[in-house]
């Protein structure tokens, strides 16, 4: 606790609470937070790999890899007819570990 307002100083650089603001809505969805969690334990994986992981309609499990790779949290790679997903920058697997080691959850 705080003894007096004039020692309140905001904590975050604004360009850093901006990134984090926009990083954690392109992934604020279970399913986006899952493809998180398994694309940083298997590297790169294709539309029917995690599909067959998250067990989620491919419908849906594509408008959200859409979304992530839009958003700059995912890239992709074609190979012949299959496209693979991987993670753009690994450090993201940080939300997960501060997932499982939050214990508000």
């Amino acid at each position: 606790m705080v003894d007096t307002e004039e020692s309140i100083a905001l904590r975050i650089e604004t360009e850093k609470l901006q990134r984090a603001a926009y990083v954690l809505k392109a992934v604020g969805h279970p399913t986006r937070i899952s493809v998180i969690d398994i694309l940083g334990q298997c590297e790169r994986l294709n539309v029917s790999q995690i599909q067959e992981y998250l067990g989620v309609e491919q419908a849906l499990l594509s408008h959200h890899l859409t979304t992530m790779r839009d958003k700059g949290i995912l890239k992709t790679e074609r190979e012949g007819k299959n496209i693979y997903y991987s993670l753009m920058d690994r450090t993201i697997m940080n939300i997960i570990q501060c997932i499982n080691g939050c214990k508000s959850f």
